[in-house]
């Protein structure tokens, strides 16, 4: 294994503190893409409203065992740091051992995404111990205007504290074991998996979650609209906490020569998209575009890069057109896309090719993208791809 020191930084966005996961060996048959956040400016300068919150990893642990997971951060950092570094601890030192049944493999993720929930519940102890101490100091029975006038320290301290809590990360894991795939989805991160049918037409199936954030139902952290959900006038009437950590999880789905490619996004990359074509569903434009970019780019971190910057530019060049429009929103989120080629080589114990010269890569990546290029062509549809969904 390479030592710190000669370890690469990769991605520059992400924290600089190290994690077990980066010693395990990258996955050579995926790539990661990416774009922080900007707002749009009249005078064209770049400014972004954040620091990048979203965290990926693509690894693979043995010959049969590979992991990927996308980590949509909100409110900062903490929470997809967290679950970038104990999310893989959680599935891949000993839990899969002697698993072999889908809803058993399942079960290991469906923990993992729990124990990564409480992990980082616990590690919050001290936060939560001042922040009812700060409630405690202030009296009952004043409005908030008042409290703040008599108060201000007290409510300025409070208030940080809330938004230190109130950090959190939507999630998507797709784990590859003994040649069939899992994905488990908590929040409003999306997976995009592409088959040929019968008619060796390429479908679009999205393994479907509507779960998310507060607007939704679903999320990693986020201690106020869970434990704290009461003191919240909207959400006080729950009788459970209305906001769990509980991810909605699809497979085994067996990696046959049907399966060409997967997709892993954060919601970043297909809110743009839905912003400047005003509809809800982009997969298959999303697709396109990949498609595309397999023919054009070497190497698939570069199909993923081509594949965001497209979407980035399409975006950019909507919003410095409409900038005084109430139709844009003058800004755009963080964007991660993951992508993974050539699924059916991960069928079976012993992949026998783990790392590719670029030569034999670049051609088999031709290869296949002729293919998928030619049915879209003889297709004359190429907007129209049939999508599936997978319940």
């Amino acid at each position: 294994m390479p030592t710190r020191a000669e370890r690469p930084n990769l991605i520059p966005f992400q924290d600089a503190q190290y994690s077990w996961t980066d010693d395990l060996p990258v996955c050579k048959q995926s790539g990661v893409g990416f774009s922080t956040n900007q707002i749009y400016r009249e005078d064209g300068y770049r400014q972004e409203e954040h620091p990048f919150e979203d965290r990926s990893f693509h690894c693979r642990y043995d010959d049969s065992t590979f992991l990927y997971g996308v980590f949509d951060g909100h409110e900062g950092t903490k929470v997809a740091n967290f679950a970038m570094q104990r999310m893989a601890a959680e599935i891949l030192l000993g839990q899969l051992n002697g698993k072999s049944t889908n809803e058993e493999v399942k079960e290991v993720l469906r923990q993992a995404f729990i124990a990564v929930e409480r992990g980082y519940l616990d590690s919050i102890g001290d936060l939560l111990a001042e922040r009812t101490s700060l409630q405690f100091d202030i009296p009952d029975g004043l409005n908030s205007y008042e409290t703040y006038q008599k108060f201000p320290h007290l409510v300025d301290k409070l208030n940080a504290l809330n938004c230190e809590l109130s950090v959190g990360t939507s999630a998507v894991v797709a784990l590859i074991y003994h040649g069939r795939l899992y994905v488990a989805n908590i929040g409003d991160s999306r997976a995009l998996l592409c088959k040929t049918d019968s008619n060796e037409v390429l479908r679009v199936v999205q393994l479907r979650s509507r779960l998310g954030n507060q607007e939704t139902t679903r999320c990693l952290g986020n201690y106020l609209v869970k434990g704290g959900y009461r003191e919240f006038e909207e959400l006080a009437s729950a009788t459970a906490e209305p906001v769990i950590a509980e991810p909605e999880i699809h497979g085994g789905i067996e990696l046959d020569d049907s399966c060409k490619f997967l997709l892993l996004m954060s919601r970043g990359l297909y809110k743009s998209l839905e912003e400047v074509t005003g509809v809800d569903q982009v997969n298959i434009k999303l697709i396109n575009f990949a498609v595309q970019e397999f023919q054009a780019q070497s190497t698939l971190t570069g199909v993923a890069q081509a594949v965001v910057d497209k979407v980035v530019r399409i975006h950019h060049d909507n919003n410095m057109s409409n900038l005084h429009s109430t139709i844009t929103s003058g800004k755009r989120d963080d964007i991660t896309l993951l992508n993974l080629l050539q699924l059916q080589q991960y069928q079976g114990m012993i992949i026998q090719v783990l790392v590719l010269q670029k030569k034999i890569l670049i051609f088999q990546q031709l290869k296949l993208h002729q293919h998928l290029i030619y049915i879209l062509q003889v297709q004359d549809r190429q907007t129209e791809i049939p999508e599936l969904s997978l319940m």
